[in-house]
Formats: structure tokens, C-alpha cells, sequence
């Protein structure tokens, strides 16, 4: 029983260290790196608590150097997967029962041990597994990942206070709910703080949830998971079953206590499971709630009074930071023919500067794309652009993947402004530019809304103010994150609530308190203090 009104922590976001040469911070996440890079773990799913080894067993290898061998870790099948719903339904009633201060005084603890003595670990497992530098990391597995924790915190606490109007004689309440059975999260392989979020989220709110991470997040998502239990999370609340993505579909989404599923991945992985859950509606005890974030081919649009050189460097940094393998990354261009000889030689003449290697080798800005699948693809959209009529490679081009899993940053230039890089998904550092007459502004404006089925973020660069506000207008519904004389990338918890429409996903913005409405299921109580003892309202009177 708390006799007394809480209030938590001011959330602010996390500052983010630099680990410059000298820095005793960057000396630390070094030791811990050559640490991490010399063991070999074994990592077990955790069901109610307890760890399981199925002998089924994948390796976990650096994306940068494909043959060493990170750790081994177990997949789970359908019987573990079946134990981990029934282990959350089972640990269900006393967690969301439990005080909302106690649920959320976990992930506090969990935001400060990140914040500290666990940060070089979970940065050090994150630049390993998945190929980020340390600037990458840092802003992602240490800096997003605690604002995560803190902000919903505190986005919680203030939910919890909209309270509805009373009449005279009358107490009417709100009360917040769980999701009434077991929340799937399942999470991607490019940002450790979505796969944290992803399950902390719903768990903060009383939820249990099944945990599936990525194939290739699986070291950095195991340190969360036991960030998680050492800042005490009870056993069932979150069970994390790396697992065969179809087979996790089949054994959970028809599952009759499924209550939700919070998704990052592929839009056509989404799009599955949503028509999975459709085709199972009757099963169901309640309507599962539907969150994802999917896929994006994500623009920048300048104008003549573009400034050129901001333009050049929110290209590069929006295109090539972490291999281009943002959702947010800037993919496609669309550039005045007035501008573009200007842009170009200052783009290209950076590109040449930038350094691709180990992440350990703090002097390189990118690393590598993150399996052999995605060095695959993105090697398929380069030899078609190499042998395209109607576009060219300006810088780039080349794909190599004998030690580790590397693509040079790439610039095509298109005279089709529907070119197969202008319209569809890549996931890799290609950025495609699309250069227009000025007097085509408007009806390029409507081939940049048209070209693509996503519609996650955007860009627009111009110094004319009126010309903001006509590009703004004309793109509203492209993009659900829009940057103005920025980069579309770098979305800040708490800043930027993160999400986008169209085939992007369902756009309830992780980062705001709009995505935590969705892991709760409201309950109105009213109580009359005096109530009427006669049936008779007064209209009956003769």
C-alpha cells in the first residue's frame, strides 16, 4: 500500500559520450570489446525464468569478419514456444497486479545499470554482432535504449492521471488495464533499443510478453534480456525465445490468448502476420492489438534555395550512416538540375574520405551490411544499375564479402524517376538521385509522393519559407517523420515520436505516450454515492 502520491524521475534524454582518443570512457569500451571479441558464449532461451538448451543451436559471427564466431545460441521450437506463452499467461496476474511504481521502478533500474556499469557491454555486443560503429551504438544500445526505459516511465505516470469528468453524487474512474492474455513482440536486427523497447514497453504496463528476436541481434538482444533480470524482472514476464520467424507465426499468432503482437521487421513479414490474424478472429478471447514499424524508402527532396552544402551532408549521414540499414536511411533524391553540379562534387569528394572497416577501428565511418542475405541483395541492385540504360553509378559500386560483409557507399544517378532503386526497399548504403528542371517542382513533388509504397520519414531542404510550408503541405501524408533542412534520420525519444503510415506500418510512435495506449485496455467505473430508490423520474408525475 503507497499512502502517498508518487511522482517519478524528469526524464531527459540520455547524453551521448564522444570516446575521443584520451577518453578514459573510450579506453573502457575498447577493453570491453577485445573482452567480448575473444570469448564464445553459449545462449539459451529464458521461459519462466529458467534456461533453456534445446541442442538446436545457430552462431552468432561479426557481420565485419564473418568467420569468428561470436557466441552459439538456441533455438527454440514449437514446444518452447508453446511454454513461453503458457509461462507468461502464468506469471500474468501477480505482475499486472503488482503496483504500476514496483513494474516501473524495474526499468528505472535497468535505464541506470545501462547508463553505467552495463553500457560498455551492451555497446560492445551491439558493435560486434551487428556491424555498428561506436557512434552508432552508442546512440542506439546505450543512449535510446535508457531514454526508452525513463520517458515511458514517465509518459505512464501522466496517462494514468486522465481521469474522466464527475457529476454531483457520481465518482467516475479510469482504470488502465493490461491486454487481457500474452503480448508477441518481435523484434529487428538493426537497433538494440527497438529490440528492448519493443518488449519493455507492454511489460511496464502490466503485460507479459513472448520475446523473439532477430537471428542476427541475438548477442546484444541477451545482454538486454539480462539487463532485464538483474534489475529484477520476475521470471515470465518477458520469455525470450530466439526462434525460426514462420515457425513462431504458426504456434503463436493462432494462439486463442494472443493479446497483441509489436512488431518491427519487413513489411511483408507484417502484412503475414496480420492476414495470419485475420484468418484466426474467431480463435481469439479478444481482438490482439497490432503494432508495427516496417519498411521505408525514405526521400529527400531539395529545392533551388536549397543550401548545398547542408544538402551534401545530410545525404551522406542519412544514407551511409550504419550501411544505410536505417528504416530511416535516405534512399532516393530529388535534386534541381540548378543545385546538382554543386551537391555532386561536394558529396562525391566526401564519399572518398570515408573509411569502411572493423568496428573496432574507431577511423572507420561505416562498417559492414549485416549477413551474407543482405550483402546478396544489395550486390543484386548494384550490377542492376551497372547495366541499366537509363541510370549510372557516380561512386560506389562495389560489394565485397571474402572476410566480412562490406558495400562501398554508393550514388546512382537516374533519368527515370521510377528507376527499381528509386521505388523499392534496399536496406543498404545506395542512395539514388533523381535531378528535376525547376520548372517540374510541383509535379516532381507528386512523383516523390507517388513513387513509393512507403511512407515512413522524409526530407525537405530549401531556404524559402513559403516554399517550406508548399512542400510540407504537398508531402503530409508521405512521411510520418518529416525533417526540414535535416537528415531523415536520428529520431530522438521524448523529440521525434517514431512511426509511418502506408506500407511503413501502423504509425503509433514508439517514443510518445501514443504507443503505450495501445498495450492497455481501459476500464470506466462509475459509483453513485446515493443512489435513487425509486424507478420514477419526474416527467411521470400528474
Amino acid at each position: 500500500m503507497k499512502n502517498f502520491t508518487l511522482s517519478v524521475p524528469t526524464p531527459v534524454n540520455e547524453p551521448i559520450y564522444a570516446y575521443a582518443p584520451g577518453d578514459a570512457r573510450r579506453e573502457s569500451l575498447v577493453q570491453r570489446l577485445n573482452t567480448m571479441a575473444a570469448e564464445k558464449i553459449e545462449i539459451p532461451c529464458v521461459i519462466g525464468g529458467k534456461e533453456v538448451r534445446t541442442g538446436n543451436k545457430k552462431t552468432v559471427v561479426m557481420p565485419h569478419d564473418h568467420g569468428h564466431v561470436l557466441a552459439e545460441f538456441h533455438l527454440a521450437g514449437e514446444s518452447e514456444l508453446r511454454a513461453a506463452a503458457q509461462a507468461a499467461l502464468a506469471a500474468k496476474a501477480k505482475w499486472e497486479n503488482l503496483h504500476w511504481s514496483e513494474r516501473a521502478a524495474i526499468f528505472l533500474k535497468a535505464a541506470d545499470l545501462l547508463a553505467g556499469p552495463w553500457r560498455d557491454t551492451l555497446n560492445a555486443a551491439t558493435m560486434l554482432g551487428q556491424s555498428k560503429s561506436v557512434y552508432q551504438a552508442e546512440i542506439d544500445s546505450a543512449c535510446e535504449l535508457i531514454d526508452f526505459l525513463r520517458f515511458n516511465v514517465s509518459f505512464y505516470q501522466d496517462l494514468l492521471k486522465q481521469q474522466p469528468i464527475s457529476s454531483p453524487g457520481v465518482w467516475n474512474q479510469l482504470e488502465y488495464r493490461a491486454l487481457e492474455g500474452f503480448v508477441l513482440a518481435i523484434t529487428p536486427f538493426n537497433f538494440t533499443a527497438i529490440a528492448g523497447n519493443l518488449p519493455a514497453a507492454p511489460a511496464m504496463l502490466g503485460n507479459t510478453v513472448v520475446w523473439k528476436p532477430s537471428d542476427t541481434q541475438v548477442l546484444s538482444a541477451w545482454y538486454t534480456m539480462k539487463l532485464f533480470e538483474e534489475a529484477g524482472l520476475p521470471p515470465g514476464v518477458i520469455n525470450f525465445v530466439p526462434a525460426d520467424g514462420p515457425l513462431t507465426g504458426r504456434t503463436l499468432v493462432s494462439h486463442p490468448d494472443l493479446a497483441g503482437i509489436h512488431f518491427t521487421g519487413s513489411t511483408s513479414t507484417f502484412q503475414s502476420l496480420f492476414k495470419s490474424v485475420g484468418e484466426n478472429i474467431s480463435r481469439y478471447k479478444t481482438y490482439p492489438r497490432l503494432v508495427g514499424e516496417t519498411g521505408g524508402k525514405d526521400f529527400v527532396f531539395a529545392h533551388a534555395s536549397a543550401d548545398a552544402e547542408a544538402l551534401s551532408t545530410a545525404l551522406i549521414r542519412g544514407a551511409f550512416e550504419y550501411q544505410g540499414q536505417k528504416c530511416s536511411a535516405a534512399s532516393r533524391a530529388y535534386i534541381p538540375k540548378s543545385l546538382w553540379a554543386k551537391v555532386q562534387d561536394r558529396m562525391i569528394s566526401e564519399i572518398a574520405t570515408i573509411r569502411l572497416g572493423d568496428v573496432r577501428d574507431f577511423s572507420c565511418f561505416m562498417n559492414a551490411v549485416i549477413d551474407a542475405r543482405s550483402h546478396q541483395k544489395v550486390s543484386g541492385y548494384l550490377d542492376h544499375a551497372k547495366n541499366a540504360s537509363d541510370a549510372r553509378i557516380l561512386t560506389g559500386g562495389k560489394a565485397r564479402g571474402e572476410k566480412g560483409f562490406f558495400v562501398d557507399p554508393t550514388v546512382v544517378l537516374t533519368t527515370n524517376p521510377k528507376f527499381k532503386t528509386m521505388a523499392e526497399e534496399i536496406f543498404g548504403p545506395v542512395l539514388t538521385v533523381y535531378t528535376y528542371d525547376e520548372k517540374d517542382f510541383e509535379q516532381t513533388l507528386d512523383l516523390c509522393d507517388a513513387t513509393s509504397p512507403y511512407a515512413l520519414t522524409g526530407a525537405i531542404f530549401a531556404q524559402d519559407r513559403q516554399v517550406l510550408v508548399q512542400m510540407s503541405q504537398r508531402l503530409k501524408n508521405a512521411a510520418g517523420n518529416f525533417y526540414v533542412n535535416d537528415k531523415p534520420t536520428g529520431a530522438v525519444v521524448g523529440q521525434q515520436p517514431f512511426g509511418g503510415a502506408r506500407a511503413s506500418g501502423t504509425n503509433d510512435k514508439a517514443g510518445s505516450p501514443l504507443n503505450l495506449y495501445r498495450w492497455l485496455s481501459p476500464r470506466t467505473i462509475k459509483e453513485t454515492f446515493n443512489p435513487p430508490k425509486d424507478y420514477r423520474y419526474p416527467f411521470l408525475a400528474k
